[in-house]
């Protein structure tokens, strides 16, 4: 069985279409994960970690007053961090996570909150354009135990994006690639 950031990386490439992240709590982790995967030169554009919270305003655009009413730990922080990464680095997917893995809680958020985010070429549905999307996690364990599912997490939601665009005609020629039928 292969890993998320494996399938994103097979999904991408036979797509044609590349990703960029950004990341807060997971500090690279997710750019690790998916440069592990042979061939990730092919989709991955690259990241931007941008840990302190005016960075996440400075490099991609999250706006600063959500930022000073909210703190960086919020959905919709988490999903403009991924519009933005898209935007800065010129990838056709971007993903994004922000949280508090811990010791101690942070914007009036306790240890274990996270957000993850996509954001994505979409096309519409029904005559409407549909938007990224957004998952808010409560995650038990330490710091690294809710760092890697962080990880998990924001790859298993980008899968489910993909999956969600592709034609049935590609979802069978990876179907076959994988060994299914």
């Amino acid at each position: 069985m292969s890993s998320p950031a494996a399938e994103v990386v097979g999904l991408l490439t036979v797509r044609g279409e590349t990703i960029a992240v950004a990341e807060s709590l997971t500090g690279g982790l997710v750019a690790a994960e998916i440069t592990s995967v042979p061939g990730a030169s092919k989709v991955f554009r690259g990241s931007v970690t941008a840990y302190a919270t005016e960075l996440k305003h400075e490099l991609l655009g999250v706006d600063a007053t959500l930022l000073a009413q909210r703190g960086a730990v919020d959905p919709q922080v988490a999903a403009q961090m991924a519009v933005g990464v898209r935007k800065a680095l010129g990838a056709d997917w971007g993903i994004a996570t922000t949280g508090v893995a811990g010791p101690d809680p942070q914007d009036g958020q306790p240890v274990g909150t996270v957000f993850v985010a996509v954001d994505g070429p979409f096309g519409t549905e029904n005559g409407a354009v549909r938007d990224g999307k957004t998952a808010a996690l409560r995650l038990n364990g330490g710091r690294a135990e809710i760092r890697m599912e962080t990880v998990r997490s924001v790859l298993t939601l980008l899968l489910e994006q993909i999956a969600g665009e592709q034609t049935g005609n590609e979802r069978a020629q990876d179907t076959e690639r994988n060994g299914g039928f």
